[in-house]
């Protein structure tokens, strides 16, 4: 990375000296045709005899016709100037906004690969443990619940990876069924309370609430921002996940005592591989992906999703979706 950032650094010099060698010539440009300019209007004059009846008649034409020139010279150098710099302007966005897209890229694929193997590393530790060791039945059993973590972590991972590839290939479908909004939420929070039975995790939710949608999407929408506020989380921490019903809009709240995000960085969470530069954040696991993937089903979904402060610290996201009767 240092070798190719000395590159973009050198790109970015070179660009700047171009784009300063251009408007230079543009402006020498206008010093040389308004030069020339002058010296035609005098000749000019001189080659008209004051002692001619028409003599000012042709002096004020020579003298608007130089002006008419100038403002000419004016116009095209301005239009040269603000397309020039609107150039310049779109051309050098478009390399920044490539190059952080690159920097993101790289960064992902530095987690994707932590991500990867380790749940690997781990499950084949355990497999080569039960393997060549005889292990009580309380070892024994553990080892092959530690398994099951890893592969479910692995599943999850892969589960959002072919995801937001086909979104971004714009070739993921979405099914639309009746769907116990109620149910699905319990089932998943159940699940991370069986798979980390050390952490506290609080739900209220309010039964046989319905929405129209895709089960499937839903469930990875709600473990993605359960495991996120896990991830972010202290283990005293306590998350709170509350379901109710208001009027036809059913609202999901899921609470965490995290480090919390800063104002500017709320919309930003949402983008693709983007991870907050709060150092507490930066040491957890993530690909940044999941509150990427979140926000696309959830509007995919006709719903909106909303990130604001807990007054205990940390984060609230807030899921609103059209209820069904």
């Amino acid at each position: 990375m240092p070798h190719k950032q000395k590159k973009i650094q050198t790109i970015f010099i070179i660009y700047w000296v171009l784009l300063a060698y251009i408007i230079a010539a543009l402006v020498w440009w206008f010093i040389a045709l308004s030069s020339q300019n002058a010296e035609m209007t005098q000749l000019k004059l001189n080659e008209i005899k004051k002692d001619n009846p028409t003599y000012w008649q042709q002096y004020q034409t020579i003298q608007e016709d130089k002006k008419r020139k100038t403002t000419q010279y004016i116009g095209e150098g301005s239009i040269f100037l603000l397309l020039i710099i609107a150039g310049a302007i779109f051309v050098f966005r478009a390399v920044r906004r490539q190059l952080k897209f690159s920097h993101d890229q790289y960064n992902f694929m530095m987690a994707i690969t932590h991500e990867l193997k380790t749940p690997i590393a781990v499950s084949r530790l355990n497999l080569e443990t039960l393997l060549k060791r005889k292990l009580d039945e309380s070892q024994h059993q553990r080892l092959i619940y530690n398994t099951l973590q890893e592969t479910n972590r692995l599943n999850t991972l892969c589960n959002n990876i072919l995801l937001s590839s086909q979104i971004e290939a714009g070739g993921f479908a979405i099914a639309s069924e009746q769907i116990n909004w109620s149910n699905l939420i319990n089932n998943c929070v159940n699940d991370f309370i069986a798979r980390y039975p050390q952490r506290a995790i609080q739900q209220q939710v309010q039964p046989d609430v319905f929405v129209l949608g895709d089960q499937f999407l839903l469930q990875i929408a709600i473990n993605n921002l359960i495991e996120n506020a896990l991830k972010y989380s202290p283990k005293e921490g306590i998350i709170k996940i509350d379901l109710f019903k208001k009027n036809n809009t059913a609202l999901l709240e899921i609470k965490d005592n995290g480090p919390g995000i800063a104002d500017d960085e709320k919309k930003k969470v949402f983008e693709k591989f983007y991870r907050t530069g709060n150092e507490a954040t930066k040491r957890a696991k993530g690909t940044g992906l999941g509150l990427y993937l979140l926000k696309k089903i959830i509007k995919s979904h006709k719903g909106n999703i909303t990130l604001t402060d807990n007054m205990d610290g940390g984060c609230i996201f807030t899921i609103t979706l059209q209820s069904e009767a």
